[in-house]
C-alpha cells in the first residue's frame, strides 16, 4: 500500500505541475494577445485621433487665422494700390442719393480711403442723417478700422472734423467731415450776407470779393481743398446739393449703389479717375 500509494502521489504532483505550466502558458498567451489587441487599436485609433486633431486645429484657424491672414493681406494690397496709382485724390466726397444710408458701408469706403493714402474725405447724403447721427458713424468707423486694419489702425487715425462737433477730435491721418445740404446752399447764402455785413460796417469794400474771399467765408469746407472727386451712390443723376461752388472742376463717378459696395469697385473708381485727363476748363 506504501508503495501504490506513493506511486498515486507522485502522479498526482506530476499532474499539478502540469497543469501548472498550462496554466502559465495560458496567461502568457492571453497576455500577448491583450499587447497584440491594444496595439492594433493603437494603429486603429491613431489615424482617428491625429484627424480630430486635424479637425479641431482647422476649426481654430478658421475661427482665427483667415480673418487675421485677410486682413494682413489687404493692408499689403491697399498700401500698394495707392502707390500704383499715377495720381490719387487728395479730397474724396463720399455722396449718398439713396433714402436708406449703411453706416457700415460707408464706413468701410471711409477705411478704405484712408488705407490707399487720401488725406481728406467728405461724407454727404441730401437727408442729413449722416450728420445728425455723426456718433454712431464714427462708432462704425472705429470697428471697421479694427477689423480691417487690425494692429495697424494706429497709423490710420482720423480726426471727424464736424463743425458742431469739435471735441470729437483724434489725433489724424485722414481727416473726415460729415456734411447736409445745409453746408451746400445755406452755407453760400450765409456768407454773401456775412460779406455784405463787412461792406456795411466798412471793413470791406465790393471789390474785395473774389475766390479767395469766399472761400474763406465758406465755414463748412474750412481747412479743406476743394474736392478731387467725388463718388455718387445712387440712381439720382445729381449731386444733391453737395458743395455746389466747391466742384466745379471736381471728377464725378457715379456708381449704382455704396450697398454691400466692394474694394473692388472702389478702387476701379480710383483708377478711372487717376487714368482721366483734367483739362481744368481749358
Amino acid at each position: 500500500m506504501s508503495g501504490a500509494g506513493g506511486l498515486a502521489w507522485r502522479a498526482l504532483h506530476a499532474l499539478v505541475r502540469a497543469l501548472l505550466c498550462l496554466q502559465r502558458a495560458l496567461l502568457a498567451c492571453l497576455r500577448g494577445r491583450a499587447a497584440a489587441a491594444a496595439a492594433t487599436s493603437c494603429a486603429l485609433l491613431a489615424p482617428a485621433a491625429r484627424a480630430l486633431g486635424f479637425r479641431e486645429a482647422r476649426a481654430a484657424w478658421r475661427r482665427r487665422g483667415p480673418a487675421h491672414g485677410a486682413a494682413a493681406r489687404g493692408r499689403q494690397r491697399w498700401r500698394a494700390d495707392g502707390r500704383a496709382l499715377r495720381k490719387l485724390p487728395v479730397h474724396v466726397g463720399l455722396v449718398v442719393t439713396e433714402e436708406e444710408p449703411s453706416y457700415a458701408d460707408m464706413a468701410s469706403l471711409v477705411v478704405w480711403c484712408m488705407a490707399v493714402g487720401i488725406s481728406y474725405v467728405s461724407v454727404y447724403d441730401h437727408n442729413g442723417i449722416f450728420k445728425r447721427n455723426n456718433s454712431r458713424l464714427m462708432d462704425e468707423i472705429l470697428k471697421q478700422q479694427q477689423e480691417l486694419l487690425g494692429l495697424d489702425c494706429s497709423k490710420y487715425t482720423v480726426e471727424f472734423a464736424n463743425h458742431d462737433k469739435t471735441g470729437e477730435v483724434l489725433n489724424c491721418q485722414s481727416t473726415l467731415k460729415v456734411l447736409s445740404p445745409e453746408d451746400g446752399k445755406a452755407d453760400i447764402v450765409k456768407a454773401a450776407r456775412n460779406f455784405c455785413q463787412l461792406v456795411a460796417q466798412q471793413q470791406r469794400t465790393h471789390s474785395d470779393l473774389d475766390v479767395n474771399m469766399l472761400d474763406n467765408l465758406l465755414s463748412s469746407t474750412n481747412g479743406f481743398p476743394d474736392p478731387d472727386l467725388v463718388l455718387k451712390f445712387g440712381p439720382v443723376d445729381s449731386t444733391l446739393g453737395f458743395l455746389p461752388w466747391h466742384i466745379r472742376l471736381t471728377e464725378i463717378i457715379s456708381l449704382p449703389s455704396h450697398l454691400n459696395i466692394s474694394y473692388e469697385d472702389f478702387f476701379s473708381a480710383l483708377h478711372h479717375y487717376a487714368a482721366c485727363e483734367q483739362r481744368w476748363g481749358k
